[in-house]
């Protein structure tokens, strides 16, 4: 028997659309996450076979889809092909051709991004690969674990890819009592011209600072890829904590799984007695274009990267004391499945920590020629509560950007959502995703396009949200 298998040939996986009657079962612990194929959620199960009989056909959806593994499964792998705009897709492009492409590469010796990024040979897997689901736009993979946690390396640039959990995972639904604060803030949402002055000053020069540095066009990071293996992750993790420590924060490094980048996790304590944690957040980590070691990540997610570390510098100059427990966290590992986060809201779950509300920037700065400033919502996986009151705000705050919804989802507020936490996504883009640089080396802050100015009107209003949702006072 290999080592650190997940389950035996023989073993049965089902996919299935995501509805909540499906936990209402024996199904519930045998669950391995939500996964979208662009217009679906999915879940997958790994039940045993008396579960599985106790269903019947009827009670399945009629896409449901059911497996059984000829090969010992060591690591599930859920690829999928995410929501761009066809103005990005080339006359020869096709899901099938771009999909049969990477189980080409998939089947060839391997090349991996080691930890300084030079490109590196590896043996062939011997066990290689069992395809054990696919539609155009999604599939899913048994792959050896080595293969798993480098794969993103191999996808086409639209494709990206998320590891499965080792173990079967707990559902949570978020319960009535978590948005009670929310309504209650909706309820009361006013114009409040403190908040205005605040926000307002948020410095689009510094972003340009800070966004050079992690993308290393100063010139004096030497950040070359902030890719969870590379380096460069490190340099970037050692380099916002400090910053956000600059800020008056208490900072820690917090690894989750051996060989990432670590998450930043940054807090600052309430000025009154309460539990309830307010929690902004991007991730850090990038990717380039395939085969080539530069991902500077400019805007996934540099972007929003910079905008929660503009909120935190804001938060020091205006002298901001909160009468709630704040965090700003930057998530590793959010290119290979939001893994980083995964971890973070377990650990958050298990705490039984009382999170109001969570809200994930991702991708922030572009603009396409002739289109308005924009503010995406998801129109799937998040609280619509936290999602109405995230729009409202910018309507009061930010009433330059258009508000609409986007199917580019799902970034690292999915971890939060399936632990039970009200939590949303803003996004540069009411619509799918324009940027012509998206998982290209060629995401850089220097090029047409990339609008300072839509980041800062996104970021005024994650920082009105937090005023308002965890209530402050000012020193100064």
């Amino acid at each position: 028997m290999v080592a650190n298998v997940l389950a035996a040939a023989g073993a049965i996986l089902l996919v299935t659309p995501f509805s909540p009657a499906l936990f209402d079962s024996c199904l519930l612990a045998s669950y391995y996450g939500n996964y979208n194929d662009g217009q679906t959620t999915n879940s997958v199960f790994m039940p045993d076979a008396a579960c599985l009989e106790s269903w019947t056909a009827q009670a399945l959806a009629s896409s449901a889809f059911i497996a059984e593994a000829t090969q010992d499964i060591q690591q599930l792998v859920w690829v999928e092909h995410k929501a761009v705009d066809p103005s990005l897709m080339t006359a020869t492009s096709s899901f099938r051709n771009e999909f049969d492409g990477f189980l080409q590469r998939l089947s060839t010796p391997k090349r991996v991004l080691g930890r300084d990024q030079e490109v590196l040979a590896v043996p062939e897997n011997k066990m290689g690969y069992e395809l054990l689901y696919q539609t155009p736009t999604a599939a899913l993979l048994s792959v050896s674990h080595g293969t798993a946690r480098t794969i993103d390396t191999i996808l086409p640039r639209f494709w990206k890819s998320s590891l499965v959990p080792s173990t079967a995972v707990g559902f949570v639904p978020v319960p009535v009592d978590a948005v009670k604060h929310v309504k209650r803030v909706l309820s009361t949402l006013r114009f409040n011209p403190e908040v205005a002055a605040v926000v307002d000053s948020i410095s689009v020069p510094q972003m340009i600072n800070d966004i050079r540095f992690l993308t290393g066009e100063d010139g004096v990071s030497g950040i070359m890829s902030r890719h969870s293996f590379a380096e460069g992750s490190r340099t970037a993790a050692s380099w916002l904590k400090a910053r956000f420590e600059d800020t008056g924060a208490t900072c820690e490094l917090q690894p989750f799984l051996l060989g990432f980048a670590p998450n930043v996790v940054c807090a600052y304590p309430p000025i009154v007695d309460t539990n309830a944690t307010v929690l902004l957040s991007a991730h850090y980590d990038s990717r380039g274009s395939f085969g080539s070691t530069r991902a500077p990540g400019g805007d996934d997610d540099g972007s929003g990267t910079m905008a929660i570390l503009a909120i935190a510098r804001t938060i020091k100059r205006k002298g901001v004391k909160f009468h709630s427990n704040v965090q700003l966290v930057a998530f590793a590992g959010e290119e290979q499945g939001l893994l980083g986060s995964k971890a973070y809201a377990r650990k958050l779950r298990e705490e039984d920590a009382n999170i109001t509300v969570m809200i994930q920037a991702d991708m922030l700065a572009y603009r396409a020629a002739g289109e308005p400033p924009q503010l995406g919502l998801p129109e799937t996986i998040g609280t619509p509560e936290v999602t109405q009151l995230v729009a409202n705000v910018s309507a009061i705050y930010s009433p330059e950007l258009r508000v609409g919804y986007t199917a580019a989802c799902c970034s690292d507020h999915q971890s939060f959502h399936e632990q039970g936490f009200p939590a949303t996504q803003v996004f540069e883009r009411a619509g799918p995703i324009a940027d012509p640089m998206y998982h290209n080396s060629g995401d850089l802050s220097d090029r047409e396009g990339y609008d300072f100015d839509q980041v800062k009107s996104i970021a005024k209003v994650q920082l009105a949200t937090l005023l308002h949702s965890a209530g402050y006072e000012l020193s100064q």
